[in-house]
C-alpha cells in the first residue's frame, strides 16, 4: 500500500514539473475565477450588511421647510407622534440645520463631491422615523399625508434607497457569478488539456504498464492527484488575493467608523468560511477536469 502511495505521489510531482506553462496557465486561471468567486461572496455579505444596518435605522424622513416657523415644526411633531399605531413614537428623533449637516457629513465620508454641495446652511432640518408597521403600503399612505402638512418640504421613504442598492448588490452578484463560472470552466478545460498532454506524452509507459497488468485506477490515480493539486493550489493563491484585498479594503475603511462605510466591512469568521468555500471548489475542479481527461484517454 505504501509503495502504491508513494508512486502515485512521485508519478504526480513528476507530471506537474514536465508541463510547467500549461500547468502554471491552469493554476492561474482557476485563482483568477476562484478569487472573482470569493469576491461575489464577500460583495454580496457587505452590502447585506448595509442593508440591515440601514432597515434597523430609519424608513421614512420628513425633510422641514427652511421658512418654518417653531409653531409649525411642533404641528408636525405632534402629526407625527398621534400615529403611535404606525411608527415607533420612542425613536422619533428631530435633527435641526446643525445636527443635519453633521450627519450628512457621516454618511458622505467617503463621497466629498457630494459633501462639498452641502452646508448647514441648505442642507434641511428633518424628523426621522421609524415604523413600527411592516406594511409599506400604509407607510407611504402616510408619507403621503404629511406631504400636505405646512411646513412640509419633501417625504423620502428609505425603502427607495433599499431597493437602489439592492439592484445594484443583484446586479453585481450575477456578473460576477457568470464570469467566475466562464472563468472556472475554462480553468477545468486547462487542467482537463494538461492531464490529457501528460498522459498523450507517456502514452508508451501507459501501454506498457497495462500490458503488465495495472489498472485503470492505478494508471488514472497519479493524473488525477495533478489535477487536484493544481485546483488545490489556485485555491490557494485565490485566498491570499481575497485576503490581500479584505484587509487593503477594510484598512481603507478604518478611519470611517462611525460612518455607514463601517457596515461595508466583512468579519474575519466569515472571511476564512469563504476561504474554505474556495479550496473546497478549486479541489473540486480539479479533480473533476483530470478525471474525465484521464478517464477519456484510457477508454481510447
Amino acid at each position: 500500500m505504501l509503495t502504491r502511495i508513494s508512486y502515485a505521489l512521485r508519478e504526480t510531482w513528476v507530471s506537474f514539473r514536465r508541463n510547467i506553462t500549461l500547468t502554471g496557465a491552469a493554476v492561474v486561471t482557476s485563482a483568477v475565477s476562484l478569487l472573482l468567486v470569493g469576491s461575489t461572496f464577500l460583495i454580496q455579505r457587505a452590502f447585506d450588511n448595509l442593508l440591515t444596518r440601514w432597515k434597523g435605522d430609519v424608513e421614512l424622513i420628513v425633510y422641514v421647510r427652511s421658512d418654518a416657523d417653531a409653531t409649525q415644526i411642533e404641528v408636525i411633531k405632534g402629526a407625527l407622534e398621534s400615529q403611535a399605531s404606525i411608527i415607533d413614537v420612542a425613536k422619533l428623533r428631530y435633527l435641526n440645520q446643525a445636527e443635519s449637516y453633521a450627519e450628512a457629513e457621516k454618511l458622505f465620508a467617503g463621497d466629498p463631491g457630494t459633501l462639498r454641495l452641502l452646508t448647514p446652511a441648505n442642507i434641511p432640518s428633518q424628523f426621522k422615523v421609524v415604523p413600527i408597521s411592516q406594511d409599506s403600503n400604509l407607510i407611504r399612505e402616510l408619507g403621503e399625508q404629511f406631504r400636505n402638512i405646512p411646513g412640509v418640504r419633501e417625504v423620502a421613504y428609505a425603502q427607495d434607497v433599499f431597493d437602489v442598492v439592492a439592484r445594484v448588490s443583484q446586479f453585481i452578484r450575477v456578473a460576477t457569478t457568470v464570469m467566475s463560472i466562464v472563468l472556472l470552466v475554462v480553468a477545468v478545460g486547462l487542467i482537463w488539456n494538461t492531464v490529457r498532454t501528460a498522459m498523450f506524452a507517456r502514452r508508451r509507459e501507459i501501454e506498457v504498464m497495462k500490458l503488465v497488468g495495472a489498472t485503470n485506477w492505478f494508471i488514472r490515480i497519479p493524473f488525477m492527484l495533478e489535477g487536484l493539486l493544481q485546483g488545490v493550489i489556485g485555491g490557494i493563491l485565490s485566498c491570499l488575493g481575497l485576503w490581500g484585498l479584505n484587509t487593503a479594503w477594510s484598512g481603507a475603511v478604518a478611519d470611517f467608523n462611525d460612518t455607514e462605510l463601517a457596515a461595508l466591512v466583512v468579519t474575519d469568521g466569515y472571511m476564512r468560511f469563504v476561504m474554505v468555500i474556495l479550496l473546497l471548489i478549486g479541489a473540486i475542479a480539479g479533480a473533476v477536469g483530470s478525471g474525465i481527461a484521464a478517464s477519456r484517454f484510457l477508454d481510447v
